[in-house]
């Protein structure tokens, strides 16, 4: 078993890239603004008015159950989903990227 690592030293740090238990925050752009009354609604997820009319819906999901619920409510506003970008840990923000 020459180069066959058979210890190794397990981490008690958590990843989120490979730890199904941490969320990842997810970003979702939807057409048109969104007032501040819909903060409950959507779970808690930070709402911010963008410039050019879109809505940004900010905010860890915690699998994709959650997610899908998210986007089911969308659906129920009526608004038009733009897009929806999952970060990265580690990597920048998405927010300003526009597709």
């Amino acid at each position: 078993m020459t180069g066959h690592n058979r210890y190794k030293v397990m981490s008690s740090k958590r990843n989120p890239k490979t730890d199904p238990g941490q969320p990842y925050v997810y970003l979702i752009r939807i057409k048109g603004h969104l007032s501040d009354q819909w903060t409950n609604w959507f779970e808690g997820l930070t709402i911010t008015l963008e410039e050019d009319g879109d809505t940004l819906l900010t905010g860890p999901v915690v699998d994709q159950a959650a997610l899908f619920g998210l986007l089911k409510k969308v659906r129920d506003v009526g608004i038009p989903l733009v897009s929806i970008n999952r970060v990265e840990p580690g990597k920048p923000d998405m927010s300003e990227v526009k597709l």
